[in-house]
């Protein structure tokens, strides 16, 4: 007989063994009681319920010959271990998270005007200081060439009067009329061609023209007439809430793994920045770590997941939740194999633990197993301290 068909057949002899057992204490007939029972049966030529519970009492009694037959002992629990094992723990903070990049602007004219051209189209990448849109600037170069004629006149005036006053000839009025007409005039060209820089429009940084939202011959207001949007994907970041209970475990350096469901992509990071605030509607704090983006595919505003370490155990022994018992008390505790005596099999410890951090089905064992102690998996709920078992392989 093979271990599967092994395992079957002694899963279904327990099952009938607790239901012999269960008879035996409910119905057990003495010898005279029985023979009153087993006379009816022949003078009647019918099954008596009586009849029919004895019946099956000799079936369970076959059922429990065979267990001893399967196990070579009797009363023995089959049940499968695993040797425990110290291994490097990480504990994560799962999060929702939001994909973000700082150089994301939708470019608005300081100067309003007709717009006059658009010297980019959508999805060009241009480098910081492109000119991007030109506004029609109403004349306003014109006024500014006047106005620098003006200025060259003043200021030769102002030198030649500058030049006899050092020289103590003249007087001071004149002097310091020249000079007041030169300051002011250059002041206006100052302010003249400012606002003549105005009517372009240059990118502010390296990026993408995501799209164009004026057209050309448009009039464009300043602040309130978007031309463009500019976005860098080079630069992205991924932003998230967490619950103000990880505070103290979660900081500056801490590793992070995001992944993207859409792009089924992966990636590890860190957290580069804690917020210093708690949001007071949902108690929680900002972090934020930094994305890698080289193919361009990872865009503001996706979804995605964010995985922090908030606790790590370089030698953590880590158990199946399922093995884990509780009693009445509130106590927890699991059983270990003790190193089976010559032709004699396992006999079962009861060792309380302390636990520590559990994920994805398993837990941590902080205190009450060693590693390399043979733990109960299978069978575990059958079991009492110090009772014999048979281990059979996994």
């Amino acid at each position: 007989m093979d271990i599967h068909s092994k395992e079957k057949s002694m899963t279904i002899a327990r099952k009938r063994k607790s239901q012999l057992d269960a008879l035996r204490e409910e119905y057990a007939p003495d010898k005279d009681t029985m023979n009153g029972i087993l006379y009816k049966y022949w003078m009647n030529k019918r099954e008596t319920p009586d009849y029919v519970m004895l019946r099956r009492i000799k079936e369970l009694k076959e059922v429990d010959e065979a267990i001893k037959s399967l196990t070579g002992t009797e009363k023995r629990t089959l049940v499968t271990a695993f040797q425990a094992t110290s291994k490097v723990f990480n504990h994560t903070v799962d999060v929702q998270a939001n994909i973000k990049t700082r150089q994301n602007l939708l470019l608005a004219p300081e100067f309003g005007g007709r717009l006059e051209q658009i010297l980019v189209q959508e999805g060009q990448e241009v480098k910081k200081g492109t000119l991007l849109a030109i506004i029609d600037d109403a004349g306003l170069q014109d006024q500014l060439d006047q106005i620098k004629l003006q200025l060259e006149l003043s200021k030769t005036t102002f030198e030649r009067t500058q030049r006899l006053w050092d020289q103590k000839i003249g007087s001071e009025m004149m002097y310091l009329e020249a000079k007041t007409r030169y300051k002011t005039q250059q002041k206006q060209v100052d302010q003249m061609r400012e606002q003549l820089s105005k009517t372009k429009i240059y990118a502010p940084f390296n990026g993408v023209i995501d799209e164009i939202t004026a057209r050309k011959g448009e009039t464009v207001a300043p602040g309130t007439s978007p031309i463009l949007r500019i976005v860098n994907l080079n630069k992205m970041y991924i932003e998230s809430d967490v619950p103000e209970n990880y505070l103290k475990n979660i900081t500056k350096g801490s590793k992070a793994t995001v992944t993207i469901p859409v792009l089924n992509e992966t990636q590890n990071t860190v957290i580069r920045q804690t917020g210093n605030f708690i949001q007071p509607s949902n108690r929680t704090f900002r972090i934020e770590a930094p994305l890698d983006n080289p193919t361009g595919l990872i865009k503001p505003n996706l979804n995605a997941r964010l995985s922090v370490i908030d606790y790590s155990n370089p030698e953590a022994i880590m158990v199946p939740l399922r093995v884990i018992r509780e009693n009445a008390k509130g106590e927890t505790f699991i059983f270990v194999l003790n190193t089976p005596e010559e032709n004699d099999g396992y006999t079962t410890a009861q060792h309380f633990v302390r636990l520590g951090k559990s994920q994805n089905e398993m837990v941590e064992i902080i205190e009450g197993i060693n590693a390399n102690d043979l733990v109960v998996d299978e069978g575990v709920s059958l079991l009492v301290d110090g009772q014999k078992v048979t281990r059979i392989e996994q």
